[in-house]
């Protein structure tokens, strides 16, 4: 799996068995999975024609699936938890003034493993449940919006074969959701300007919690190098799977686990400015960038 953002969509790469309740949905196999913002005003197609334009865009055709959303993709809160990761952008309108870009929550589940296809059908139940409970707690007083939607997608062969709440892929799932909604909903109506989504991490250091990462107030700086890039700390690729920049290792309670602690790909300053400026470049053409002169 790799994601990225551009001015209005996440996007996320791999091979994926996916199921999707948003516009143009349904279960099949894709490489590509969207969460497009629709910007305010009059005049669009229609959800459906809005993520079709989207991927055409970025060169995608028709062999994508996508969720569409009026909040910025700059309020994106993204949840990694082992090999569950999750996307949730999240508004909630709040009184009879509230901005129409309020509204909506979409939560794109991804799994390192394989699940059948009945166990994604859970993961978007999952899903749904730990929404709900997560706004009730936060005091919305409702289940959601009509415009919700949720994707569940899996790579690989097939591990899992139920994902409900008391699994490992569902409890996974439960807990980046309860965790990334009520943050998706702080991060929205937080005026201050964003230039990049936020990133979560599942930690058990001291005991299991959520911890954010941020550039700014990292205590490990710099863990490579002095004058170190830390823009994609937390690599989009992870786990590449390259075994000339990391290798798997067995990580008690974790089992089986992509370790890239050495790798300084992504901290290179020319590196992390290329991929600054081409958030689709591929791994090898990143590895060979870093080979120029």
């Amino acid at each position: 799996m790799r994601y990225y953002t551009d001015s209005s969509t996440l996007f996320v790469s791999g091979s994926f068995r996916a199921a999707s309740t948003g516009p143009l949905g349904g279960i099949r196999t894709v490489p590509a999975l969207l969460n497009y913002t629709v910007p305010e005003g009059a005049g669009h197609p229609g959800p459906g024609k809005e993520l079709e334009l989207a991927a055409a865009a970025a060169g995608l055709g028709s062999g994508f699936l996508g969720l569409t959303t009026l909040v910025p993709v700059q309020d994106l809160c993204v949840l990694q938890y082992d090999f569950i990761t999750v996307f949730v952008t999240a508004g909630v309108p709040r009184g009879p003034d509230a901005s129409p870009g309020a509204g909506g929550i979409t939560l794109l589940v991804c799994s390192r493993e394989g699940m059948s296809d009945a166990a994604l059908l859970e993961t978007i139940l999952v899903s749904a449940e730990a929404k709900a409970e997560a706004l009730l707690a936060a005091g919305c007083g409702a289940s959601g919006m009509p415009a919700d939607a949720i994707i569940a997608a899996c790579e690989g062969e097939v591990r899992h074969i139920a994902a409900g709440r008391l699994t490992e892929a569902g409890l996974r799932t439960r807990e980046a959701v309860l965790h990334g909604v009520p943050a998706a909903i702080r991060r929205h109506e937080d005026p201050a300007r964003k230039d990049r989504p936020a990133f979560f991490v599942f930690s058990r250091i001291g005991g299991g919690h959520w911890a954010e990462w941020l550039p700014e107030n990292c205590p490990y700086f710099p863990c490579h190098f002095p004058g170190q890039r830390c823009d994609f700390c937390y690599c989009p690729f992870y786990p590449c799977g390259d075994e000339t920049l990391g290798q798997w290792a067995e990580s008690p309670g974790k089992g089986r686990v992509w370790n890239c602690a050495r790798c300084t790909l992504l901290h290179e300053q020319k590196v992390a400015d290329y991929l600054k400026e081409h958030p689709g470049a591929s791994l090898p053409e990143l590895i060979r960038r870093k080979k120029m002169p």
